[in-house]
């Protein structure tokens, strides 16, 4: 197999090549620190120029808004996201339609858009000719040009938009809008993070619910989708807790008493699951709740662990019988820094006086809700109040938010990770000042690849990589980060945006990195990893240098891995660029796709040339505004020429026929450190086995973004000179028919040294079972046709634990905080208390393996545990997938042990083996007697086990605060507001004394 494997792919002459250029080569070392402040200086400059496009766009809506008068009666038409070209019976356009030039791009992911014009979408749930919708859309009509002007600066733009607080979307470039199945369109921007985090600064919040016997019914079921509707308002840097109340006060998690959580999606959806629960009976105590919610904001900001900005009180109620004011003179005035947002249930309006009153004189907003349909735009209300000290103090504070997923810009492989940069618009007229009206919002989406395309990963090695994680220490990427499971059509998981780096750096125990990295430092940290590769089945033990340092104007932090070893040094060659550029563009060359060469998304112009056409015109000279990496090209030029000689090498291996005689021979290619590969057939196309390898559906096997080629990765762990062979079959260098390799090997065990050329003992043996496995005990080769590419340890549990024993291999454990779960949930039906116990799990793990076929190619350790976790279980006893923590092996050989033999007693019958490496390869043979039954020996299997945790743990765990680092910019209140604007109800009027008692808070010492 060696002389095949040598012979095929070229490795000799590769090596003798190399040699030849060694004079002109130089090694050297990376300077990681260095390196890391390049790239985060790089990112700086790429984020800058979104957030000045934003800015642009702030200036032109508040001038257009200063300049417009309000109408009333103004009949605009304008271009409706969902009616643009859309017909009636006769043929003609509908109304806020009209014909709406689209065209597919391929910049937006080959959708077809209009690039001189913006559309404007309406909720569903708001009349699209409403006066004020339609004098913010008459306007907004002036953001069109700045639009146009900001893709002409900046073309790496994608979607750009203003989000108005009226409830309308505008959005660039234009697009058609589809409702789904039942005709809604339930996007609100004013409800996504991205609004909430530019209009508001971070909160500690405190939502009290009223469970007493008068909120029973369609009342609770109001209850609780305002209470989760308020949810959704809260982001990462916001705190909140849950305080259920009737004659007693019930914390809706009772593990959390007296304290704050953040608000990232686990923690929410925690609440969310508990809040199903709640059931009304009793009588309310309002006193006592208001009480509690006063002292726990003011014991929680003590600790300096909450946001230390805004606070505020949400009453959900369906009425109060007194106003408090003594509560609130004791907790709260005069400096109202608590804010109170009351939210009537109901339609009956007995109790809005004492409501809207405690609204009034604490600088909150009192709204009704009487149905369902009313809770969305209602909770709006009270961001409205929050953005007034901002508005006010004019502070257009520019944010970007945590990683997410948009669906919209699907790139073959699922939906694409963004982050979006967002600035708030405001009312700049004089007669409106104290009132601090916010506009809406401007924001950009920046897709994480186009950062992952500042990178060098050739800079970084075959292990390096660079991430990034926001000021909660959440990623914003990381090779490891997985935000979609299933297969075909990828979802996204429920806490995709919320992965902390510990959960993927969890060999630093106590968070050095993490929380240098949070509190914006620049430095260096090391430790020793065990990274697992194919997808979990293969494990590599690393040391890594970690280099960090913040991205300046961003709540971002940049690191850097770099593996001790080749992962630390880089070898330089040179050549002519006249023989570099002749043999770059030779048929067999291809470079990473991924990659950036040269920066074609900038200019319109260069979209359609590959990087070998970039490179090319780059280096002619004539195209100055075509930017590129100079050293990386030079580089790339020195691989073409040193590499070039396999391609006459292989092309005369495919003509000499007769000397072809290795049939199975299929494929043979190289690939080098900056991303360029040859790849030469010995068969046609339509007769390879594995169609995806080597191609952009192999995911693993060709140069990514942020990854080396599976191959490439194994091979550098390798000992130089030898080969590694693996499922789906290739070796590096060759791929071959597992057929042609399987009867290879058993026609070399055959053979056998005797004179007389007969073996004693052999495969043929009928009490003897021959394996051939590689070094992560994977079998390549067995008498049984299906255990091909299943774990040695599940055909021979008894041996292979023997072999852990004596040290032939060794098991490494590793961990999944990512990992989905099969759950079963079951609802208790106890009337006794407050709220239901938490839903009693009872976990089935369970792994399936099926039969794998010879050439298969996705073996996936997690593929089981994934399914669409888009629904939540309704009914009882329903199997459902919830995230969870697993923990799960791999196996590794031990390289220095070349050959063991040994034996197992299986109830009184001896079981003998012997395991015997294969030089210059990665494969060990391994024969076993066979005449003993050890079906006593449980098997030894990969399969994931979730870490189970007890409730304390669980409680601790709910509890536990990682370190954070606060956005720097806080607007709590503001002298100036005008605290009068405090809501209302139909048909409500204030009392005088209400009103008069609020007028002397209002200039009352602060």
């Amino acid at each position: 197999m060696k002389s095949i494997s040598a012979k095929y792919s070229g490795s000799q002459l590769l090596q003798k090549k190399y040699k030849e250029f060694e004079r002109a080569v130089r090694v050297e070392e990376i300077d990681g620190l260095r390196l890391v402040k390049q790239l985060a200086q790089n990112m700086e400059e790429m984020f800058h120029k979104k957030a000045q496009a934003m800015k642009r766009l702030v200036e032109a809506a508040e001038e257009a808004h200063l300049q417009h008068e309000e109408d009333p009666d103004l009949q605009y038409e304008y271009f409706n996201a969902v009616l643009i070209n859309e017909v009636d019976e006769e043929g003609n356009s509908v109304e806020l339609g009209g014909e709406f030039v689209l065209q597919p791009n391929d910049h937006f992911n080959n959708l077809s858009v209009n690039l001189s014009l913006s559309v404007v979408q309406v909720p569903t749930n708001m009349y699209n000719k409403d006066s004020a919708i339609v004098n913010g859309v008459y306007w907004s009509e002036a953001l069109n040009k700045v639009f146009v002007d900001n893709f002409e600066k900046d073309p790496s733009l994608i979607w750009q938009y203003f989000g108005s607080a009226k409830g309308f979307f505008r959005q660039y470039p234009g697009i058609k809008w589809k409702p789904d199945e039942h005709g809604v369109i339930a996007f609100d921007c004013r409800n996504r993070k991205w609004y909430i985090q530019a209009a508001t600064s971070p909160k500690d919040v405190v939502i009290l619910v009223d469970v007493s016997g008068s909120m029973k019914g369609l009342r609770l079921t109001i209850a609780k989708q305002t209470v989760s509707s308020i949810l959704d308002t809260l982001g990462d840097d916001d705190f909140f807790n849950i305080i259920a109340y009737n004659e007693e006060l019930h914390y809706v998690e009772p593990c959390l008493n007296g304290t704050l959580v953040q608000a990232d999606v686990t923690n929410k959806d925690h609440f969310r699951e508990h809040l199903d629960k709640l059931f009304a009976q009793g009588i309310g105590m309002l006193d006592v709740a208001l009480t509690e919610a006063f002292n726990l904001l003011s014991d929680f900001n003590e600790t300096g662990r909450g946001s230390e900005c805004s606070q505020a009180i949400m009453l959900v109620t369906d009425g109060a019988v007194d106003t408090y004011d003594a509560i609130f003179a004791k907790y709260n005035w005069p400096d109202r820094k608590v804010r109170i947002f009351p939210y009537l249930i109901g339609r009956e309006s007995a109790f809005a006086d004492n409501l809207k009153w405690m609204a009034c004189a604490n600088k909150g907003y009192f709204t009704q809700i009487s149905t369902l349909a009313d809770v969305q735009e209602n909770v709006m209300e009270y961001l409205h109040v929050l953005s007034r000290p901002k508005v006010i103090d004019r502070e257009h504070d520019t944010v970007w938010t945590e990683a997410y997923i948009d669906s919209t810009l699907d790139d073959g492989q699922g939906p694409v990770l963004m982050t979006t940069v967002a600035m708030p618009v405001f009312s700049t007229k004089n007669e409106t000042r104290n009132r601090g009206i916010l506009l809406g919002v401007v924001g950009t989406d920046v897709p994480v690849s186009e950062l992952l395309k500042t990178i060098p990963k050739y800079k970084l090695g075959i292990h390096g990589y660079a991430f990034a994680i926001t000021n909660n220490g959440y990623i914003l990427t990381h090779p490891d980060l997985r935000p979609l499971y299933g297969d075909g059509k990828k979802r996204r998981k429920p806490n995709y945006s919320s992965v902390d780096l510990s959960e993927v750096e969890w060999e630093d125990k106590d968070d050095t990195l993490r929380n240098a990295m949070v509190n914006r430092k620049t430095g260096t940290f090391s430790m020793e990893v065990t990274k697992s590769i194919d997808k979990g089945k293969r494990v590599l033990v690393l040391h890594n240098d970690y280099y960090y340092t913040d991205i300046e104007g961003t709540p971002f932090s940049l690191g850097v891995a770099l593996s001790r070893g080749h992962g630390k040094f880089f070898f330089r060659g040179n050549v002519t660029i006249e023989e570099g550029l002749h043999d770059l563009e030779h048929p067999d060359v291809a470079l990473a796709d991924e990659w950036t060469y040269c920066n074609t998304d900038e200019h319109p112009d260069h979209r359609y040339l590959s990087q070998i056409e970039a490179i090319k015109l780059y280096l002619s000279g004539h195209e100055p505004q075509l930017k590129c990496d100079k050293e990386l090209i030079q580089e790339v030029l020195f691989d073409a020429v040193v590499t070039a000689p396999l391609e006459a090498y292989w092309t005369s291996l495919v003509l000499n026929k007769s000397e072809n005689s290795d049939k199975g021979v299929e494929i043979a290619y190289l690939g080098t450190r900056t991303g360029l590969s040859r790849i030469n057939l010995f068969v046609v196309p339509d007769e390879l086995t594995n169609q995806d390898f080597l191609t952009a559906e192999d995911k693993e096997g060709v140069f990514n973004a942020d990854h080396f080629p599976l191959w490439y990765k194994r091979a550098a762990e390798q000992v130089p000179g030898t080969f590694v062979y693996s499922l789906p079959f290739t070796a590096v260098g060759i791929q071959m028919k597992l057929e042609f390799f399987q009867k290879k090997f058993w026609t070399a065990s055959r053979q056998c040294a005797a004179l007389d050329g007969k073996c004693s003992i052999s495969c043929d043996d009928e009490n003897i079972n021959c394996y051939l496995i590689d070094n992560n005990g994977f079998i390549l080769v067995a008498e049984d046709y299906t255990l091909t590419g299943k774990f040695f340890g599940e055909a021979e549990g008894a041996v292979m634990n023997k072999l852990l024993h004596m040290g032939s291999f060794k098991r490494v454990t590793l961990y999944d905080y990512q990992a989905l779960c099969w759950v079963f949930s079951e609802s208790s039906g106890s009337g006794h208390t407050l709220l239901d116990p938490y839903f009693a799990f009872f976990s089935t793990i369970k792994w399936i393996l099926t039969e794998l076929v010879i050439f298969m190619v996705e073996f996936n350790l997690y593929s089981w545990w994934y399914s669409d976790l888009t629904t939540k279980a309704q009914r009882m006893g329903r199997s459902m997938q919830v995230p969870c923590d697993t923990e799960y092996p791999a196996f590794v050989s031990e390289r220095t042990i070349k050959e063991n033999m040994g034996h197992t007693d299986c109830d009184g019958c001896i079981k003998s083996f012997v395991i015997q490496q294969i030089p210059s390869s990665n494969l060990f043979m391994v024969v076993v007697d066979n005449k003993c039954d050890c079906s006593m020996f449980e098997p030894i299997t990969m399969d994931p086990i979730e870490i189970m945790y007890n409730e304390s743990l669980k409680c601790e765990r709910l509890k536990m605060q990682k370190d954070r680092r606060r956005p720097d910019t806080c607007h709590p209140f503001h002298p100036e507001e005008n605290s009068m604007e405090c809501g209302g109800a139909m048909g409500l009027a204030p009392s005088l004394s209400a009103v008069l008692f609020c007028i002397l808070l209002a200039v009352c010492p602060r």
